[in-house]
Order: C-alpha cells, then structure tokens, then sequence
C-alpha cells in the first residue's frame, strides 16, 4: 500500500504563514480594526519627516492584491499635540491622497490634533476615498476663521463619490466656548403656552438667536455613496452631523454626544438627501437626535437609542412660506429615553408641500413628555401669527409605540385649511409614568383624520375617522 507524504514541519510553517499574510492584505475588518492597527505609511515621507519603517514580511503572498496609498497626517507636519494648529498639515494629507486616486488620509491613533474650519473637496479626487479617523480631532475655537462671521461649517467634505468616514476616534466640537457665550446663555428651553386650538407645544429652538459664528461639526455636502461608521462626534457647537445634498448614505455604530441642554445641536440632521440609512447609533443631544428636513425621500432609521434629545423629527417644514417635501420614511425598532418628544412631524403655518408616506413601528419610550406628536402649528417664537396654507400631511403610521410618558401620550395639532389624512394607530400602549408628580393631559387631536386598530391605550378618541 502506497502511504501519502506528509509535510515537514518547515513546510508547514511556510503555508501557515502565506495564509496569514493573504488574510492581513485581503480582509477590510483586519485593517479596519484600531487595535490591530499598524501606522504604515505606503509612500516615503515628505523631507524632514522620519518614521521607522514597517518590518518586512518574512515570505510575502503571491501576487497580491495592488494596496491603496495611505497618507497619515503625520507625514504632512502634523503634530498632533493638542495645542499646535494642525490645520494645514490635515489639507495637504487630503490632496496628496486625492491625486493618487482612491486613498486613506490617516488620522493616527494616540495623537489629539487641533484643526480649524477646513473642507476636503472632491472636485480632483478619484472616487473611494477613505478618512481613517483613528485619533482625536479638536476644534480650534482660537481660530481667526470663525470670526468672519461667514464659516458655518468646522469639517466640510464636499462633492466627494464614494467616500468612507471611520474608525475608533473622536471629533470633539469643544461646544461649551459657543453655548455659553453671549445670548446662548439658557436657550434651547421648552416653554408651553395654551391656545383656543388647544395645548400647542412650543420650543425656543435656538436656530433664532446667536447662532451666526456656531459651526456644525461635520457636514458632508453634494456628494454620494457615503459611509460614516464607528466614530464618535461630541460637543458640536451647533449640529454635530450633517448630510446636505447627498445621495446614497449608510451611518451605523456611531455615537453622539453632547449635554441635554446644548442649544440646536441635532445629533445627524439629513437635508435634501435621498437614499439613507441610519442604524444600530446612540445619540445624546440637545436637540433633535435625528431630523429630517425638506427634499429627504427614502429614509431608513433602525435601531437607534436617543436620549437626552428632542426624539426623532421630521421638519420643522415650510418657515417663511416654504414649499417642503419629505416622503417614504421608516422608522423602527428605536428606544427614546427622557427626551422631549417621541416621534415627531413639525411644519410652520404658511408653508406648502407634503409629508407623506411615513411608518413609526417598534418605538419604545421611557419618560417620554410626549411620544407621539404631529404640530403643524410649530413656532420657536413666543406668538406666531395665524395662517391659512400649510404642508399637507397624509399616509403616516404609527405601530408598535410603546412605554411611558411625563405629559401626553398623543398630539395630533393638525391645519384647519389642510387636515392631516390617513393617520394609522395600531398597538399603542403609553402609560404615565408612576409616582412622577407631573401634570398630565390625555389626548389631543385637531383636524385629524384616521383609524385605530385595537390595542390603543389610552384610546385616542379624538381621531376623527374617515377622509377629510
């Protein structure tokens, strides 16, 4: 009987090897990970910067995969102390990556770089560009830019295709030099007034005062295929995630944080995008968590815990007499904890357009003010003079809301000369909270029109069934 061969040991040794290093140079989670992470630096360094060399393999893989260009900002004179402006090193990173087409501008971990307002545009980059966001990103509130009165954004990418944000490091806004300064002091503060119409909710959203020199943290604008992922954003100045004119986005395992009485600082605000998904993220805000503005379509949001905030809103809509269209909409699976509202639909009186085609399912409350809430009477004014026109509202469901709430469980304040239509409540189970001393009110509707579909609780009777 012929017996089979068996490798030496050396052998052996030889393909375990060869099988690692293939799995080093084809596996993105492999390079993804921070821990794992090695600082190589695929080009030699600009003259006056000197960094040891990655080891050399001991027996390389056969023909492997071509790698992308990595730029670290510490080959651009990046410091990375905290203290020293790193701003242009960051810019010269960006271009040099964008010139060789498809590349990783590297944001070292173990390094805090203090940077000023600055935009990574697109116009002459390949598409796929990846910003490895590894280390700490600080805003320079020293910076001459801020006071043109003019920079309203701090990190700008700007008509990028095919573009990767992520990471395990931070973007600190360092918010508290603008939110105590001058008349931000005790905005963002909900104040309640009563109306004929009935409870209208009111909040002095601080878009109205002291706002002009307070930039959002990070804002991506007309660009497409985007993904933001594993980074944290903190202490915005003012939003800390924006999507401005986008198509084609994906957030998910991303935190945001800031205190509960930040002023305006929404924790991913979407405008004029279409195609976005947000999931498995945490925000914490003083202000909306997620919202929505106009021109939005195809909006996913799953899985994402909010709290301190305003919930998750779409609008407000229509200021000034606007014409605004959001549509198609889902919201599931989301818990809000202590924040102002639940799910939320705001447009201004005077405006035009439609809301329409939006689904809430799956939304846990706990401590809630109010869960459930359409106010197309909006105003972050202390009066706000009546009007005739609005945005319509039709096609909006709500499935599978439950927990409990401080004030009201429903308020649905809807236009007398456009009626809100096709509103659905289907398993709603909202309870007071027990032993809470609050001051409570059971459901509001006003020209709104719809169905139950048992189990209600409490039962909003106020529903007006049928069309308009």
């Amino acid at each position: 009987m012929k017996r089979r061969s068996i490798p030496n040991a050396s052998s052996a040794n030889a393909t375990l090897l060869l099988a690692l290093l293939l799995l080093v140079t084809t596996s993105p989670s492999f390079l993804q990970h921070c821990v794992a992470r090695r600082e190589s630096h695929h080009r030699p360094p600009p003259a006056g910067r000197h960094h040891p060399p990655p080891p050399a393999p001991v027996m390389p893989p056969p023909s492997p995969p071509p790698l992308l260009s990595t730029f670290s900002v510490l080959d651009y004179g990046a410091v990375g102390d905290g203290t020293t402006d790193d701003t242009k090193a960051f810019a010269a990173a960006w271009s040099s990556a964008c010139a060789a087409g498809a590349s990783t501008v590297l944001v070292p971990v173990s390094y805090v770089f203090l940077v000023g307002p600055i935009t990574f545009t697109g116009d002459s980059c390949v598409s796929n560009m990846v910003f490895q966001l590894d280390g700490t990103i600080l805003a320079d509130e020293g910076s001459t830019a801020w006071r043109s009165g003019v920079v309203m954004q701090w990190l700008e990418f700007k008509n990028v295709r095919g573009l990767t944000i992520q990471g395990c490091g931070t973007v600190d806004g360092q918010g508290s030099h603008w939110w105590s300064g001058g008349s931000l002091a005790g905005e963002a503060k909900m104040v309640t007034e009563e109306k004929s119409l009935g409870q209208n909710l009111k909040e002095l959203d601080s878009d109205r005062v002291g706002t002009s020199n307070r930039p959002t943290a990070v804002r991506v604008f007309q660009s497409a295929s985007i993904t933001v992922t594993g980074i944290t954003i903190r202490n915005s100045p003012r939003f800390h995630l924006t999507f401005d004119s986008c198509h084609g986005v994906e957030v998910h395992d991303v935190a945001v944080s800031s205190p509960g009485d930040s002023p305006n600082t929404d924790g991913i605000h979407l405008a004029g995008s279409v195609g976005v998904s947000i999931h498995h993220t945490t925000i914490a805000c003083g202000d909306d968590c997620v919202s929505i503005q106009d021109g939005c379509s195809d909006v996913f949001i799953r899985s994402v815990h909010c709290g301190p905030g305003h919930g998750i809103s779409i609008g407000g809509l229509g200021k000034g007499g606007a014409s605004a269209a959001v549509s198609d909409v889902t919201v599931q699976d989301v818990t809000l904890n202590q924040t102002m509202t639940g799910v939320r639909i705001k447009t201004w009186q005077g405006g035009s357009g439609s809301v329409k085609n939006v689904r809430f399912s799956g939304v846990r409350v706990s401590a809630v003010k109010t869960p459930i809430v359409i106010d197309q009477y909006y105003c972050d004014h202390t009066t706000c003079a009546n009007q005739t026109s609005a945005v319509a509202v039709g096609g909006v469901a709500y499935q599978g809301v439950a927990g409990t709430y401080t004030e009201r469980p429903v308020y649905l304040a809807c236009a007398d000369a456009v009626p809100c239509a096709g509103i659905h409540l289907a398993d709603i189970r909202l309870a007071p909270v027990e032993d809470g001393g609050y001051h409570l009110h059971g459901p509001f509707c006003w020209k709104a029109h719809g169905d139950e579909v048992r189990p209600v609780e409490p039962p909003v009777d106020c529903l007006l069934a049928g069309a308009p």
